[in-house]
């Protein structure tokens, strides 16, 4: 990890603090089954990697995290959700976007402000939402999810102090006739690399 906020001439500012190898065992997912829910114990990696920064029509800079989560079911060790994106912060207004897609058909683009710490020495929290037919932050799925199980919400709380990273995510669902149901997943990660 990087103590400082800049690298390679890009300002991170607190994304630097995600950069790294994460790795957690006490993942809990909360999922919905057709007559019930199940509760599933995972373990995970996430790496997150430094992407530069991009300009958006001459006017915003934002600075960009690319990411790749792999979870893993401890009862079987097979892989159950795999997610590529990135984490973006606009220095301007401490707007932070994280975006993402995963192969169920289904894209996120969740926003939130984040107000950056004194110092990197203290928890940040990172906390974005997204939600179905918003124009701002919003979720975009194909035909038969949106049809099957359709994404309604979607909320993401990530806090990092040093190398300890702690996280809850909400996706709302309606699916097996079940209405805005919270789909939920939690976890504490440590950094490895």
């Amino acid at each position: 990890m990087n103590d400082h906020t800049t690298i390679d001439g890009v300002n991170y500012g607190p994304l630097a603090a995600l950069i790294g190898v994460w790795k957690g065992d006490k993942g809990v997912d909360r999922a919905p089954e057709p007559n019930a829910e199940e509760r599933n114990p995972y373990y995970e990696t996430i790496t997150f990697e430094a992407a530069g920064d991009v300009d958006n029509a001459e006017e915003q800079v934002l600075a960009v995290v690319r990411y790749h989560q792999v979870v893993s079911r401890k009862s079987n060790d097979e892989v159950f959700h795999d997610q590529v994106g990135y984490w973006l912060w606009d220095s301007a207004d401490d707007t932070i976007v994280e975006t993402f897609t995963i192969p169920r058909a289904v894209a996120v683009v969740a926003g939130g402000k984040l107000g950056q710490p004194e110092s990197l020495a203290q928890e940040l929290v990172f906390e974005v939402s997204a939600e179905t037919g918003s124009l701002e932050f919003g979720i975009v799925q194909a035909p038969f999810m949106f049809n099957k199980a359709k994404t309604t919400a979607f909320s993401h709380r990530l806090t990092v102090k040093g190398d300890e990273m702690r996280y809850t995510e909400t996706t709302v669902l309606d699916i097996y006739e079940k209405k805005a149901y919270d789909h939920t997943d939690v976890n504490t990660l440590t950094r490895q690399e």
